[in-house]
Order: structure tokens, then C-alpha cells, then sequence
């Protein structure tokens, strides 16, 4: 084989993981299984797919070698094959902030418009956990959590932090954290936060990207 044919076939491979995550329903879903295993049921839930659709997608997505996946009785559970894949969206988010203007737009008039004050950064959070000087909270939904969480986090699902509002302490600051840069659920989160007179501010990023740190993480029974 000559030189020419060998990285040509080796790109040919290269691009399949290109070709996988060229589809924003496949990007959804690798968000998603970031947070843990999750059922092909659950994952059309999630996405608003159909089953069948749901399966294609990530059939597309184990060939890349991207998930993995086991069977239990007649369900389907998928997980992230590797930590990278979260490194690899940490790549394609920060190239789309920088380069697309569409991007840039949907986050200004979408999130920043209910958050617009500089994020925590996950070293500055750690110290102040270690201080014992904040109140970590987490809002995503209870089975996210329970996969895994910041240690000593609070779980409050964003659609139940109205009427839970009394159980975080007032005179501390609140930090929120979700699924990840671009998720919703902490923007909303700390916006109805402030409304109600609480300090509080956003993790820069969220639970993959602070696992794959290598900081410190707890599960639930």
C-alpha cells in the first residue's frame, strides 16, 4: 500500500466519527449520555424521536465507536465508549462560539438574555466547596443526579425549585450547574434565583466536563 492510499483510507475512517456527529439529533443525544446510561425509550423521550428513529441514531453512532451499548431483557441501554467523546463536544462547542455567527446569536438572544453574568469556573467552585462557603446546587432531573453529582451538590430539578426555594440556605451564595455550557436548565435556574433575592451564579461548564477532570464525584444509592 503507498503512502497516498494509507492516509487516504485512514482519513476515510477518521470521518466516520465526523459523519456521526454531523446530525444535531446524534449531538442531543451524546449530551444526554453524558449524564449517564440511558435506554433507547428514555433517549426518544428525551429527543421527541420515535423509538425506531432514536435506535438509527445511535447504531450510527456505536459504528463511529462513540457509544457503547448492553441489553437487559428487551431493552437497549446506551453509554458514552469514552471519556473523549466529552472532550470531543467541549471541541465542537468552543469552534461554533468562535466561528459561527448563528451560534453566537442563539446564545445571546436565548441564554444570555437570562444569564448574562461571567460563569464560575469549575477550580474556583472546588475551592469554595472546600471552604464550605457556597451552596452547590444541581438541577437536573433526579436520575441524572442519582448517575452522578458533585459531591455534597443539592438536587432540585428546575421545574420543582419554586415551591423548594425555602430549603436552600438565603445567606449563602448558589451555584448552579446542569448538563453541560449550553444547557438551559441552569440559566432559568439562576435568573428565578436572583428574582427571589438569592446570590447566585452558573458553573462555567457542567457534570461531563467536571468528571472528566478528574474532580471529585459521588452517586446516589
Amino acid at each position: 500500500m503507498s503512502t497516498l492510499l494509507f492516509k487516504q483510507e485512514l482519513f476515510d475512517h477518521l470521518a466516520r466519527i465526523g459523519k456521526a456527529v454531523g446530525q444535531g439529533h446524534r449531538l442531543a443525544m451524546l449530551e444526554y449520555l453524558a449524564q449517564g446510561e440511558r435506554s433507547v425509550e428514555s433517549l426518544a423521550q428525551l429527543t421527541g424521536l420515535s423509538v425506531a428513529n432514536t435506535s438509527k441514531h445511535l447504531q450510527q453512532l456505536r459504528h463511529a465507536g462513540l457509544v457503547a451499548s448492553r441489553k437487559e431483557g428487551v431493552y437497549v441501554h446506551y453509554r458514552l465508549s469514552d471519556p473523549e467523546v466529552i472532550t470531543l463536544m467541549g471541541v465542537i462547542r468552543r469552534l461554533a462560539e468562535r466561528h459561527l455567527g448563528e451560534v453566537e446569536e442563539l446564545i445571546r438572544s436565548f441564554l444570555l438574555c437570562r444569564d448574562g453574568m461571567e460563569p464560575l469556573p469549575r477550580e474556583a467552585l472546588l475551592e469554595r466547596m472546600r471552604e464550605g462557603t457556597v451552596t452547590v446546587l444541581d438541577v437536573r432531573p433526579r436520575e441524572e443526579y442519582a448517575a452522578g453529582h458533585l459531591p455534597k451538590s443539592f438536587n432540585i430539578p428546575l421545574r420543582e425549585l419554586e415551591r423548594r426555594l425555602h430549603e436552600l440556605p438565603p445567606d449563602r451564595e448558589v451555584v448552579a450547574y446542569c448538563r453541560g455550557a449550553w444547557c438551559v436548565l441552569s440559566f432559568e435556574a439562576v435568573a428565578h434565583l436572583r428574582e427571589k433575592g438569592f446570590a447566585a451564579r452558573r458553573l462555567e461548564e457542567g457534570f461531563p466536563e467536571w468528571g472528566k477532570a478528574n474532580l471529585p464525584v459521588e452517586k446516589s444509592e
